[in-house]
């Protein structure tokens, strides 16, 4: 009885267990939201775009959706064109979690503030607290963005 308990307990355990990721893989799907960071900030699309799958899907917080990295290049190269979206600055993150589904598969939440941005009749929009989910695939061996959702928080009972 002891031996199908302790048995029991085992197989309780293992799918907790099959799903452990590395501080590698922690450390991979980190890096990749640092790249994006500051290719945005240095108007560097590649860098910005580097850690995204071929067949990704990404939409930003006014819904602009690109389907496929080349989309998404395309779409970047515009938005970092237009000087009154590109002012200001975009802060730390204020939180990064990463959750592992599977071990080939992984989410991840950030949020930071973006100041001094502006409108694009030149004044200053008030700052943005903006949300992302990105959605990882490990693809031989390389975690991929293959899907990534922006999201701006507003103020309540602000119009905007």
């Amino acid at each position: 009885m002891k031996h199908l308990l302790a048995i029991a307990v085992t197989l309780l355990c293992v799918p907790t267990l099959a799903f452990a990721q590395t501080e590698d893989d922690k450390a991979a799907v980190l890096a990749t939201l640092q790249s994006w960071n500051q290719g945005w900030a240095e108007k560097n699309v590649e860098m910005a775009i580097a850690a995204y799958a071929e067949d990704t899907d990404w939409t930003n917080a006014f819904g602009d959706r690109f389907q496929g990295r080349e989309a998404l290049k395309e779409g970047l190269e515009f938005i970092f064109s237009l000087d009154f979206v590109m002012a200001g600055d975009s802060q730390t993150n204020e939180y990064e979690d990463i959750k592992f589904l599977t071990p080939d598969i992984a989410l991840l939440r950030s949020k930071l503030v973006r100041t001094g941005q502006k409108y694009p009749d030149g004044s200053m929009r008030p700052d943005r607290y903006i949300n992302h989910l990105r959605v990882y695939e490990k693809r031989d061996g390389a975690w991929l963005i293959v899907s990534h959702l922006i999201s701006q928080a507003q103020v309540k009972g602000n119009p905007e």
